[in-house]
């Protein structure tokens, strides 16, 4: 079932916008301000530029991939083709950028998929709005697609499940950590597969390096973790993850919501999801789907409690016109959007690209919610900024916009600390990269140690990590200094 042409040109704005008009002639209700003055300006005029968040994308941008040269855009908009063409194996890739892209790089890719935690998943969306021309530095392509000339290696404290979510599993797919939220993940399977993905330990198939654990796309399986969310009666809040949430069958995306709504204590559900970002068509065309979500969300607030939608993107480069009407539907249906981002070198890790995300997001109504220190993902670490990058930048982001729409930046602690503002360290080393933080509120007992990229520290710093022999006094130093011995670092 689809939404027809007139229902989505009922629900969306009349055009993007173009430029500043020249008067307000014509524009109901404000007619007669024509009869004052402009006062005079206290602040420089504004450019064109300066407004590019209000500018969105509407060419046949995926035209310029050999293979898709002649697909229309009804047909490239259809989630059926989205799904069908999603890029899964590089000799796919391949095929569809002969021509195009040297063939180095696709050589460059195959051997980055060798040691690869994650499975290869790019839609036709996101491959379109890749610049094939510099694809090394594009911050989408960076995402998605792993090129071994750009490999660094892992962190020598890096584990494959960093922030500990299986040591707080109590049943298959659920995580309660903090006192009144868990966090539950009934599939496996997104419509993209990120590179920088912390449930790299779970999400996808198997790769040569890594046995996957499993989340089964069941109610049967699911019901297990019903239970113990109604027997536990301090939790209020459940995030509905995964996996991702886009991925599931209308009917399974009801019987989620309303069998979480029908437990008394349950007050608040969000909906994760990466699917906007990377496939924004489907809320305009897979009508079933994007109907049982606000049909939960009503009910929500029938019930007094509240339902919305989280999604993730990184980078301004994923957002189009298509992009925005998706965004104006839910809006115009009641259905509230928060974002949540990874901060990602060479994609939104410098204060122009983090702002025009930030504006672009707020301007389409999506509250720009978290930035996430990088996870100590496998496989990732020349994506990771040092928490003195980001506690920079963080003071630059204060203040370009209203405080509703400027998130906060978190990490979130390894060994299962959960999120903490990142610079509320409790002791921070510079030259080893060292950043120890408490948690007082899950765990009182324990302190939570990240680790900066090695290739971000001063040339010391870098050598001191060469060696081996020296990562437990560096780590040990480092909780001295805190002034929390009495404490035990989180595994």
């Amino acid at each position: 079932m689809n939404y027809s042409d007139k229902e989505i040109t009922r629900i969306e704005e009349a055009g993007t916008f173009s430029e500043l008009p020249d008067s307000i002639s014509g524009v109901e209700h404000l007619e007669q301000l024509n009869e004052w003055d402009i006062p005079p300006a206290l602040k420089d005029p504004v450019s064109k530029e300066e407004l590019g968040h209000r500018y969105f994308r509407k060419d046949a941008f995926w035209q310029k991939i050999p293979a898709f040269s002649n697909i229309t855009e009804e047909e490239f908009y259809e989630p059926k083709f989205q799904n069908r063409h999603t890029v899964r194996k590089v000799e796919k890739l391949r095929q569809l950028l002969a021509g195009y892209v040297d063939d180095s790089f696709i050589e460059d890719v195959e051997r980055a998929m060798e040691s690869a935690p994650m499975s290869l998943s790019v839609s036709p969306y996101i491959l379109g709005l890749i610049d094939w021309a510099n694809p090394y530095a594009d911050p989408l392509r960076i995402q998605f697609i792993p090129v071994q000339g750009r490999h660094l290696p892992d962190h020598p404290q890096l584990t494959l499940d960093s922030l500990g979510e299986q040591h707080d599993s109590p049943v298959e797919g659920l995580v309660h950590r903090y006192f009144d939220k868990v966090l539950f993940l009934p599939l496996d399977v997104c419509p993209v597969y990120c590179r920088f993905c912390t449930r790299s330990y779970a999400i996808g198939a198997d790769t040569e390096t890594v046995d996957k654990v499993s989340f089964h796309n069941t109610p049967r399986q699911w019901n297990e973790a019903f239970t113990y969310i109604a027997s536990r009666p301090e939790i209020e809040d459940v995030v509905i993850s995964g996996g991702d949430a886009y991925m599931l069958a209308p009917e399974r995306l009801r019987y989620i919501g309303e069998t979480l709504l029908s437990i008394p204590h349950v007050r608040r559900m969000r909906f994760a999801t990466k699917g906007p970002a990377v496939m924004p068509m489907k809320l305009l065309k897979d009508a079933a789907w994007t109907n049982a979500l606000v049909d939960i969300v009503d009910q929500g607030r029938e019930k007094g409690k509240e339902v919305v939608l989280h999604t993730h993107f990184n980078s301004a480069s994923e957002i189009t016109e298509i992009t925005r009407k998706a965004m104006l539907l839910l809006f115009k249906r009641g259905v509230t959007v928060r974002n949540q981002s990874v901060l990602i070198r060479g994609v939104n890790d410098t204060p122009d690209s983090m702002i025009h995300l930030i504006r672009k997001l707020s301007y389409m109504n999506v509250q720009p919610y978290y930035v996430y220190q990088h996870d100590m993902v496998q496989g990732t670490e020349d994506m990771r900024t040092s928490v003195r990058a980001t506690v920079e930048l963080e003071k630059i982001i204060r203040g370009v916009t209203a405080g509703f729409n400027t998130p906060l930046f978190v990490t979130d602690a390894p060994g299962g600390g959960g999120k903490r503002d990142v610079h509320s360290y409790d002791y921070y080393d510079q030259v080893t990269g060292i950043s120890i933080y408490r948690s007082p509120s899950v765990d009182s007992t324990k302190l939570y140690v990240y680790f900066d990229p090695v290739d971000t520290l001063p040339r010391e710093g870098q050598l001191l990590w060469e060696d081996p022999t020296l990562h437990a006094s560096l780590i040990q130093n480092a909780i001295n200094q805190s002034g929390y011995t009495a404490l035990t670092r989180a595994q």
